[in-house]
């Protein structure tokens, strides 16, 4: 049976792709899903056509199943765990591989959405003085200031900080492990450095319980704190700071290039601190500031309508 070989596939995905924890969970995610459908629908995983896989894909869009209901994103995705496991049958196994010719549903461009400055300034400055509002205070100024995903900010340790003096200017850096076991430097702003120095002087030293801890955030009970917790710090923060919208931490990332775009960055530069493999990728954020231009130009030209 071709379900005999998850467990292979799984280790095939962290050791040799070397894929992100999450990304294999969500390989895992997807193909429980499509077992499932096969088991409920009496198939056989080693006579899947790519007839079969078209069925699934509208199953999937909620006309079979209202319980499985997923967005057209998400659906891509499960296309790609699928080809990616039939590739791997195929491959290792001599399996028929019935996604060769089966391409994932396209989706439409979505702009991501960017806080104001305005807005970003009211959740930097929301925080209070107690311990955990200057942990908090600490993860906002770093998400902004170097765009990090939300798993890279609370995988760091404390030995990722450093600050190196050269001709007399010091300069903080962080290290940033991405997607793919991938790692890049990023610079530091000197608000983002005094909030995290406020921390690990006056904050972690009380949060940690264990001396040969070396996650930089640490929750209340003084282990590292999950990624739950730094979406909840941000959400919330962002809610006393007035914003109704929903702010999530890659509200965070998609702010810190889209200003910096608007701010004149080369978009290559941007796409190296963001930790893209691809420049297109990042070039999806000056559809942003191109629609601003728009905007900017239509209300001040006088012969723009």
């Amino acid at each position: 049976m071709a379900s005999d070989h998850l467990a292979d596939f799984f280790n095939y995905l962290t050791i040799e792709k070397g894929l992100a924890t999450n990304t294999v969970t969500a390989y895992k995610s997807d193909l429980e899903r499509f077992f499932h459908y096969i088991s409920i629908n009496n198939l056989s995983l080693e006579q899947i056509k790519s007839d079969d896989l078209t069925m699934y894909v509208a199953w999937l869009r909620g006309m079979r199943n209202v319980e499985f209901r997923i967005g057209e994103s998400s659906i891509a995705r499960n296309v790609i765990s699928l080809r990616s496991y039939f590739s791997y049958l195929a491959k290792e196994h001599k399996f028929y591989d019935p996604t060769s010719n089966f391409k994932p549903p396209k989706i439409p461009k979505r702009l991501p959405k960017a806080l104001s400055i305005e807005q970003i300034l009211s959740i930097l400055n929301i925080a209070g003085v107690d311990q955990i509002s200057l942990r908090d205070k600490a993860m906002l100024e770093l998400l902004y200031s170097t765009g990090a995903r939300v798993s890279e900010l609370i995988n760091l340790n404390t030995g990722d900080i450093s600050t190196i003096t050269n001709d007399g200017q010091e300069s903080t850096t962080v290290k940033l492990k991405g997607k793919g076991g991938k790692e890049r430097v990023v610079p530091i702003g000197s608000f983002a450095v005094q909030a995290v120095n406020d921390y690990l002087t006056r904050s972690r030293p009380n949060l940690n319980k264990v001396s040969t801890q070396k996650a930089l955030f640490l929750n209340q009970r003084g282990g590292r704190l999950s990624r739950q917790s730094a979406w909840n710090v941000v959400a919330a923060s962002a809610a006393r700071a007035g914003i109704a919208e929903q702010v999530t931490p890659h509200s965070m990332r998609h702010s810190f290039a889209t200003h910096l775009l608007d701010g004149g960055a080369d978009i290559r530069v941007v796409q190296e601190l963001l930790g893209h493999a691809s420049v297109t990728t990042t070039q999806i954020y000056t559809l942003i500031t191109i629609d601003r231009l728009r905007e900017s130009y239509s209300s001040a030209h006088p012969r723009s309508k």
